[in-house]
């Protein structure tokens, strides 16, 4: 039996008639058609679906929508804003950190988070905070190069 929630997503509210054994990462892609959560290994390993669920990164392939009913979600299509690129996807680009593209969402999700919280962080910090998000095309160093320069660039403004 299918139940009735409200997802607030982008800023946006949707209000859905889900299955209780729906996943969040269903939900979004399926449902609303917010195609950049991507479903990678559907066990929560390699952070391909990763959002951000009030404040903090999540894999979305292990939560239920119905658990996420009433939270802020914040996925890659609500990073860019009116002015364009996120300084973290402006980065991401000018760097070189995005290969075939699959991880990319999760892995500017999961920085999005870490710099939201943590303005200054160090390398080491970074690599942690990345650390769920799996990539197969690059060596990691692009990606963390990424995000020290988003972070100096949020910094001036």
């Amino acid at each position: 039996m299918k139940r009735l929630i409200t997802l607030n997503v982008n800023g946006k509210e949707y209000e859905l008639a889900v299955a209780p054994n729906r996943t969040l990462t269903q939900t979004l892609r399926d449902d609303l058609g917010l195609l950049g959560t991507k479903e990678g290994c559907g066990v929560g390993d390699c952070g391909a679906c990763t959002v951000i669920m009030d404040g903090k990164p999540v894999n979305s392939c292990l939560i239920l929508a119905v658990q996420a009913a009433g939270s802020e979600l914040t996925t890659i299509e609500g990073v860019a804003g009116a002015q364009g690129l996120h300084p973290i996807q402006k980065a991401f680009v000018e760097l070189g950190a995005i290969q075939c593209g699959f991880c990319t969402p999760g892995m500017v999700l999961s920085a999005k988070s870490l710099l939201d919280g943590n303005p200054e962080p160090t390398e080491r910090e970074i690599r942690q905070a990345l650390s769920g998000n799996l990539c197969r095309c690059t060596g990691y160093q692009k990606i963390v190069e990424a995000v020290e320069q988003a972070a100096k660039a949020m910094k001036k403004g």
